[in-house]
């Protein structure tokens, strides 16, 4: 019969969510029962938070492996400590209480997917003398808190979208959509309000979507995961009519938290609004949704009031194709040349406006008042919709290491003008004769003539026989 009956770890709650954040203790117990009389080496527990990315990759007939760790802290406390002697414990149930406290500093949120992890969890051990060690573990909801700027996340994001139909149908739609705000948290219902219009002569199906992409990166490699989370399809809109909708998405308890702090996984959602149309490009709006924490969704903060506070990142160095969202700031034009990972800029006000497409109607929301542009691609075939405010160490494209593709420059003109010779050009310098290779005839020429024949106009003209002699005569 084994000593050790059970051997388990608990901790205390210290929120009614359960979960933990930079900064928080974290208290509890580690009971140990024991059947028998039992001499043990050690005990202790440790508490540590780590982030995991693996996958394989088949090329040809090799498989390649890429893999990734993080450790964000690792914390240890000896509840029975080492010694040269082994401690005796009598039979029964041995309670220990520890505490730790979680470093502060910016870290991910736990998750879980396909290719890696983030976890944090307790990890108690028992040494014993020619004995298997015995562990017990327990994993703790560890969420970021980490948002800088949460006021940002109230605001409305607004957008709008074109289409001139082609071949199969005539005439053009319209489509304008309001989200009530950027950041959730889970367990919130997403208000989508839309007014279509459709002139044209072909019926379309408006269509919402919250797409998840998780990104995981390793080696200098990265494996994407796409996910459509929800996806509602409203009624049918008949040509030449005008409908307006609202859709309202709940956001499941258990989805996972945006991660844009991490280096090896970010975590990232899109709200895809638009109209399904037959034989046609669809066109389409999309939004950013940020997922807080429980209890740190703006819509949780009602007594505090909403001002154009300054924008900035959620979080600490992020790798994300969704940029952090802005407070309304007027309007502003964003560059259609933004990176995949990197911040969008902001042209400056007199920028020229980027071109329109009719035939791509692709529009990409963004916080109230702010018109965008298209930025480059993200999701695969999904694009980044969120202007940034101008940064103050300036804008991306403005570098001359900008990736903006020119034309290429007019030929020069010849001039017209000689430079004047400076004073270095106009002191003599010995003149070096380059050797001058000789010319080449390959036909033969007359002899050169001393007499002037057109100023003799009386006289006749020189004969054959004069101007090229019989090569026998000269002999």
């Amino acid at each position: 019969m084994p000593s050790v009956e059970s051997f388990t770890v608990a901790y205390d709650a210290v929120n009614e969510f359960v979960t933990f954040s930079e900064g928080d203790t974290i208290t509890g117990t580690v009971t140990l029962a024991l059947s028998k009389e039992t001499s043990v080496q050690s005990l202790f527990i440790k508490a540590k938070g780590d982030a995991n990315v693996r996958w394989s990759q088949k090329s040809g007939d090799h498989t390649h492996t890429y893999s990734a760790h993080t450790r964000y802290f690792k914390l240890k406390e000896f509840l029975i400590p080492e010694s040269a002697s082994e401690t005796v414990l009598p039979q029964g149930i041995h309670v220990y209480r520890f505490s730790f406290q979680i470093p502060p500093g910016s870290m991910p949120s736990f998750f879980r997917g396909t290719h890696g992890k983030i976890v944090y969890k307790l990890e108690a051990k028992l040494l014993r003398s020619w004995r298997m060690n015995s562990t017990a573990e327990k994993e703790i909801k560890f969420v970021s808190k980490c948002v800088p700027n949460l006021h940002s996340l109230m605001s409305p994001q607004v957008g709008s979208t074109n289409k001139k139909m082609g071949f199969f149908s005539k005439g053009h739609v319209h489509m304008d959509v309001t989200v009530d705000r950027i950041g959730y948290a889970a367990g919130e219902t997403i208000v989508v309000l839309a007014k279509v219009d459709n002139s044209s002569s072909s019926d379309m199906t408006p269509k919402f979507s919250l797409l998840q992409k998780v990104v995981y990166h390793a080696n200098g490699r990265t494996k994407h995961e796409n996910t459509v989370c929800h996806k509602v399809a409203d009624n049918c809109i008949k040509p030449k009519t005008r409908k307006e909708l609202r859709c309202e998405i709940k956001i499941p308890s258990d989805y996972m938290l945006t991660i844009q702090n991490c280096d090896i996984i970010s975590v990232e959602y899109c709200l895809k609004v638009y109209l399904d149309i037959s034989f046609a490009f669809d066109p389409e709006i999309l939004y950013p949704v940020v997922i807080l924490p429980p209890g740190l969704a703006p819509g949780c903060l009602s007594n505090i009031n909403v001002g154009p506070y300054p924008t900035g990142a959620i979080g600490g160095p992020s790798n994300s194709d969704f940029p952090p969202p802005t407070m309304p700031m007027g309007l502003q034009s964003m560059s259609p040349h933004s990176g995949s990972y990197g911040y969008p800029g902001v042209q400056s006000y007199s920028a020229p406006p980027p071109p329109i497409y009719p035939n791509n109607p692709a529009v990409y929301g963004g916080p109230a008042g702010v018109q965008t542009s298209q930025p480059t691609h993200m999701f695969g075939s999904y694009n980044n919709p969120v202007p940034q405010v101008p940064s103050p160490y300036g804008t991306p494209f403005s570098s001359s290491l900008s990736s903006v593709l020119h034309p290429p420059p007019p030929p020069t003109p010849p001039q017209q003008f000689h430079q004047p010779p400076s004073a270095l050009e106009s002191q003599p310098s010995p003149s070096i004769q380059s050797p001058v290779p000789p010319a080449y005839n390959m036909l033969p020429s007359a002899p050169v003539m001393n007499v002037d024949f057109l100023s003799q106009s009386d006289g006749a003209p020189p004969s054959y026989s004069l101007l090229f002699p019989d090569k026998s005569d000269a002999k």
